[in-house]
C-alpha cells in the first residue's frame, strides 16, 4: 500500500467530516504513521482536503461507494494536490479487507460494536434514500 503514495507518503491530508465538529489529520507513512482529530477553524498544514459527510467517507474507506461517484455527485470534495489525494486512493485500493474493521480492531470489542453501530447507521441513511 505505502508504496503506492510515492512522494506523498510523509505528507499530511486532512479528512473532514463535515457533520461532525472535528477534522482529522491523516500521515500514512508506516514509520511515523498519524491519525488524530484536529480543529476544522484552524487544522495544521496540510497538502489536500478530503471532504464530505462522514458516513460517506466511512463506506469510501470501506471500498463500499466509488469515490468517483461521490466526488461527481458533489457529496466529497477535494481542495489542494489532488495528485496526492489520487495516489492516496490508489494506495487504498491496494489494501485488501476493509481499513475501517482494522481500525475498529484497534480498539477491541468497543471498537467493532462503533463500527457496527455506524454501518447500521449507514444502511438506513442508504434505504431512506431509495
Amino acid at each position: 500500500m505505502f508504496g503506492r503514495l510515492g512522494p506523498w507518503r510523509s505528507s499530511q491530508f486532512l479528512i473532514d467530516p463535515v457533520n461532525l465538529p472535528f477534522a482529522l489529520l491523516l500521515r500514512p507513512d508506516p514509520d511515523n504513521l498519524l491519525l488524530r482529530a484536529v480543529s476544522r477553524r484552524n487544522p495544521p498544514p496540510h497538502v489536500a482536503r478530503i471532504a464530505g459527510r462522514f458516513l460517506d467517507l466511512l463506506e469510501l474507506i470501506d471500498a463500499e461507494t466509488d469515490g468517483d461517484a461521490l466526488f461527481f455527485s458533489r457529496d466529497l470534495e477535494v481542495t489542494g494536490n489532488t495528485e496526492a489525494v489520487v495516489c492516496l486512493r490508489n494506495a487504498l485500493d491496494d489494501v485488501e479487507g476493509s481499513i475501517a474493521e482494522s481500525v475498529a480492531e484497534m480498539f477491541g470489542p468497543p471498537g467493532r460494536a462503533a463500527l457496527a453501530v455506524l454501518r447500521r447507521a449507514g444502511e438506513r441513511r442508504k434505504a431512506q434514500r431509495g
